[in-house]
């Protein structure tokens, strides 16, 4: 079986939330947080998948359509891609928060979802959110978590970045 790091989007690969952007409905709002595109270069050279996992509840509530959330992944994608990082998937919730779906994080559908389609060992794989409900998600489906932020009480580590999340992954995997 293979290992995979799931990411978080908004707040562990892009800002959010910033003096520059307050939410990201279109591609020329994506800005690469510091060193992301580093952290998953080096990710790739270790694990067998970087996958991204995202609620965006911003298409459920009418902020932005479908077609605008694929033009920004594959913005993001592209843009990783000529740093020599790879994301091999990108999935997400389009619901509404409150919705009830069974996709919307802290739900662990997506990635479950993910593991099956590649044959990912969930229980040597991480996902590294920014709240709650990413690390919650990621413990459901039997992931370690990795919190980006001051503190979280049910994240295995916790770091207040990507590329520092990086090195302590690593070094937990082997």
């Amino acid at each position: 079986m293979k290992r995979a790091v799931f990411l978080d989007r908004d707040g562990v690969i892009n800002e959010v939330l910033t003096d520059r952007v307050k939410f990201v409905n279109k591609p020329k709002d994506f800005y690469f947080l510091p060193k992301v595109p580093e952290a998953i270069k080096t990710l790739n050279q270790h694990f067998d998948y970087v996958f991204v996992v995202t609620n965006q509840g911003g298409i459920g509530l009418g902020f932005m359509k479908e077609t605008d959330l694929q033009k920004i992944h594959a913005y993001m994608i592209k843009e990783l891609k000529k740093k020599g990082a790879v994301i091999h998937d990108v999935v997400y919730c389009p619901h509404k928060p409150k919705s009830g779906c069974a996709c919307r994080k802290p739900n662990s559908k997506l990635i479950e979802d993910l593991g099956r389609k590649y044959n990912v060992d969930l229980a040597q794989s991480y996902m590294v959110g920014d709240t709650d409900t990413d690390i919650i998600a990621g413990k459901r489906a039997g992931t370690k978590g990795v919190f980006l932020g001051e503190q979280d009480p049910l994240a295995d580590a916790v770091f207040s970045d990507l590329l520092s999340a990086t090195q302590w992954i690593i070094k937990d995997a082997i």
